[in-house]
């Protein structure tokens, strides 16, 4: 093998890693965190998870990506360690899809449709439809699309360039002599485990194998223990994701690592000592790309059947083999896990979860300081703290997450959704603080036995409701992505600014006719001040909403074209709130 073949080679090789990682990533972004979604919640038994494992490691075209997935999922407590166990199984064999797509590389024949299939006749087609769909398409699916073309294209061309450049080597001696070495099936087992775990993917490692075997070159009593390798080597990838994680995301780990070793042993015993029994003469004869595929294929069935119906022994061997307290309860913000921002699809989904937890905390925290106004209870007032120091919690951690995962590569829809939250979250904190400052208020009226006028009291009863609504009304919309409710909320927020400057006008006149007096209207102050900034706020989040879902950022642009326009039917919607809302 000359030097020039060797740069060929590389170059080959180059290509199919990228190609392989293009698609796989472009895979996943099309799923746009639905596929992990679907694998989060449905795993009621053993066989469903299977099922589900298959279909989600056939779609990524990626085992390694499917278990860095289950040991978040666990990590974070949205699953139990003995739900993967049959994920895993079916993903073992849902990876294998790879290898039936590379074998085509190895198709020979003169006829129609063999010639068809050649990765010669259509990469071509495929790469050229790629760079069009990449190029000129609008919609993020379609590109999407496009560089899952383009990298598969990129893939087999690989795939085709390394088997030339390895072609000379039938006629080599040096490496006939190196391919004897790996006749011993335990150096065949550590040099596939070994390359498997280099480049982290069993589908690349197989590959390369069959680009190899496409030269002629490799015997079945050489490739056999190398694929059986390349199975246990796959498992450095999710053994590499647990080491940060909880107890029982490292026994996620160890399970991969037990289910494909059990599997090796099981069927490389019994298949060489029924070979030392039978002597299976094809076992000299040269193995092809599709042989490769049949055999990564038949391993990792043969092995599902005969561990499946031993999921629970499996889940009791990893307990036992990684000690700890009976299951470390992942905390509120487990789901934050760094492994999702690989899936940012489902990263994204899960920050909304807790962006909308973060905005239900807030309401009640503020449904509970604006009703002890009136009513005092100091069994609320620690309720009350405790929220908002929580909620400065979410605003921390939620910040920083959507923060890295903005520097991902995100579809249109998860990039407008990511900056939404970074908008939401900030007023949803601020409303947090003004939860507490009615709180104070609230508390200096019971210690100084304050209590408003009659009049006062009625005042204060209308806003309050009216900022009740307002809440409630952004929260709903926030939480079921209403753009339909989310247009009511500025109106009604309008409407809160108009009542808070005509209570403070009939303070003043009965300030001036001495039925009240200055503190108390330091106080009522204080309540409508903090009563307009909340309203003030879910505006905020409502036309943040709005502005984005229409693919703009000029919020005084966007509220001047509402109320001068009477876009949404402001003025209908303002007149309705006015009159519910009358002083």
């Amino acid at each position: 093998m000359d030097f020039f073949n060797v740069l060929t080679l590389i170059g080959g090789l180059a290509l199919f890693l990228y190609g392989m990682d293009v698609m796989g990533d472009s895979l996943k972004k099309l799923a746009g965190g639905k596929l992990e979604s679907f694998l989060a919640k449905l795993t009621s038994n053993r066989f469903k998870g299977f099922l589900l494992g298959f279909f989600v490691t056939a779609v990524i075209q990626s085992s390694s990506a499917t278990t860095v997935m289950l040991v978040g999922f666990v990590n974070s407590g949205i699953m139990k360690l003995g739900q993967t166990i049959g994920i895993i199984m079916g993903a073992n064999v849902g990876t294998t899809v790879t290898s039936w797509l590379l074998s085509l590389s190895g198709l020979s024949g003169d006829t129609f449709w063999i010639k068809i299939f050649k990765p010669a006749s259509f990469t071509p087609i495929l790469a050229a439809a790629g760079v069009i769909m990449t190029m000129v398409s609008k919609t993020s699916k379609k590109r999407d699309i496009g560089t899952i073309l383009l990298g598969f294209a990129v893939l087999m061309f690989g795939m085709e360039t390394m088997s030339g450049s390895m072609d000379g080597l039938k006629d080599s001696p040096a490496f006939a002599e190196v391919l004897v070495m790996f006749e011993n099936p335990i150096l065949g087992i550590l040099t596939g485990t070994l390359l498997t775990a280099i480049i982290q993917s069993s589908s690349a490692s197989v590959g390369i194998l069959q680009a190899l075997a496409i030269t002629g070159t490799i015997p079945y009593s050489i490739a056999i223990p190398i694929i059986l390798g390349q199975n246990i080597g796959t498992t450095i990838t999710p053994v590499l994701s647990s080491i940060s994680g909880n107890t029982d995301s490292k026994r996620v780990a160890i399970a991969c690592v037990y289910i494909k070793m059990i599997g090796v042993v099981i069927v490389a015993s019994v298949f060489y000592i029924l070979h030392a029994v039978i002597d299976f003469a094809f076992m000299d004869n040269y193995v092809s790309a599709f042989n490769i595929a049949v055999f990564h294929t038949l391993f990792n069935i043969i092995s599902t059947i005969i561990l499946i119906p031993f999921c629970t022994a499996i889940e009791k061997l990893t307990v036992k083999s990684i000690k700890g307290s009976k299951r470390e309860e992942g905390d509120i913000f487990g789901t934050l896990d760094d492994r999702f921002l690989e899936m940012p699809g489902f990263a994204v989904e899960k920050c909304q979860e807790l962006v909308c937890d973060m905005a239900d905390i807030t309401k009640k925290a503020i449904l509970d300081a604006t009703s002890m106004i009136n009513s005092f209870d100091q069994k609320k007032v620690k309720s009350i703290v405790d929220s908002e120091a929580l909620v400065d919690k979410y605003e921390d951690k939620l910040s920083t997450y959507l923060v890295k995962l903005s520097a991902r590569s995100l579809t249109d829809k998860d990039s407008k959704a990511v900056t939404e939250l970074l908008h939401v979250i900030g007023d949803v904190e601020r409303m947090s603080d003004h939860s507490v400052n009615l709180l104070e208020v609230a508390q200096e009226m019971h210690e100084k036995q304050i209590e408003f006028s009659k009049d006062a009291k009625h005042d204060l009863g209308i806003i309050i409701n009216a900022v009740c609504d307002i809440l409630k009304l952004t929260t709903d919309s926030l939480t079921s992505e209403d753009l339909e409710s989310a247009k009511l909320v500025e109106p009604l927020e309008q409407v809160i600014d108009r009542l808070k400057h005509k209570i403070k006008a009939s303070h003043i006149q009965r300030l001036k006719e001495g039925h009240c007096t200055v503190e108390y209207g330091f106080i009522l102050s204080d309540i409508l001040t903090n009563c307009e900034r909340i309203a003030d706020h879910c505006s905020n989040i409502a036309v943040c909403m709005l502005e984005i879902a229409h693919g703009s950022f000029e919020t005084h642009e966007y509220l001047s074209h509402v109320k001068v326009d009477g876009e949404n039917d402001f003025a209908a919607k303002y007149a309705e709130y006015k009159a519910k809302y009358s002083i």
